[in-house]
């Protein structure tokens, strides 16, 4: 089954938006939720990989196209209830969550407010709205003194910090392909994005002991924009939480290093 739609958000909070999404393959429901430099497009080597066994849906937070235009400073507060109208829009039972990045925000929060409805939620370079800073990690807390520092490094030398130096330097055309998708949303529209899931961030990782299903937290080992350390810990809260750490690779892990990352996926799934 292949099939593309567009959702028009008609009541609520965030009515009037529409949400461009993509279904393909039959089997169990995967939803695939991207970050802040990505869209739809960004899962393509998930798409390809998981559609023989499982029904894939990929979908544009609002705001970024093809999905409607909406301030950057206001779109993150819908995002999990545009979210939940997808979900019931396509008939969708007992989803697996796949969530990279800002698409933490989107994942994490239905997962909270719908527990029973999400069999597997996988945070991948993310904690969502949870604040790592409040881990008493030294690596964690180490990682927050550099990072400032490493991303104007990498932003100096026209390196996407969401790519990173290594998958410039040994992969450049999924570079370019990594740039041209984040680049489909205005620069503008993406900072003030950026600046609302900050200020969200506030929440205490202790709400990972409320979710029963399998919590698989994701990380590469060279990632400037999310602490790597931050996976393993917050994995120990969740019941069935569990982490990995992927050496060689930086944010975007799905992108860089597919293959492993759609393995790791597998086994959640």
């Amino acid at each position: 089954m292949r099939k593309a739609g567009r959702l028009r958000r008609e009541g609520g909070k965030g009515a009037g938006a529409e949400i461009y999404y993509e279904v393909v393959g039959e089997g169990p429901a995967v939803v695939f939720a991207h970050g802040l430099g990505g869209n739809h497009l960004s899962w393509w080597q998930q798409l390809a990989h998981f559609a023989p066994r499982y029904t894939c849906v990929a979908f544009a937070h609002r705001g970024f196209p093809p999905s409607s235009p909406v301030p950057g400073k206001s779109a993150p507060d819908s995002y999990a209830d545009d979210l939940a109208a997808l979900i019931q829009e396509l008939n969708l039972k007992d989803v697996a969550l796949v969530a990279q990045s800002m698409g933490g925000w989107t994942c994490l929060d239905y997962a909270l407010r719908e527990p029973k409805k999400v069999r597997a939620l996988v945070m991948a370079s993310t904690s969502g709205a949870l604040d790592f800073s409040h881990l008493e990690d030294a690596e964690v807390s180490e990682w927050i003194h550099r990072a400032p520092a490493a991303l104007a490094e990498l932003q100096s030398r026209g390196i996407h910090p969401a790519g990173g130096e290594r998958l410039a330097r040994e992969q450049p055309a999924l570079a370019q392909l990594y740039w041209q998708i984040s680049e489909m949303a205005p620069a503008s529209f993406r900072e003030e994005v950026r600046v609302r899931i900050r200020q969200l961030r506030t929440q205490s990782p202790s709400l990972l002991a409320k979710l029963a299903m399998p919590v698989q937290f994701i990380t590469g080992d060279e990632d400037w924009v999310f602490p790597p350390a931050a996976g393993p810990a917050l994995a120990q809260i969740a019941p069935k939480g569990r982490a990995v750490r992927v050496p060689a690779a930086g944010h975007s892990v799905y992108f860089e290093r597919a293959a492993q990352f759609n393995e790791l996926i597998g086994r959640i799934l």
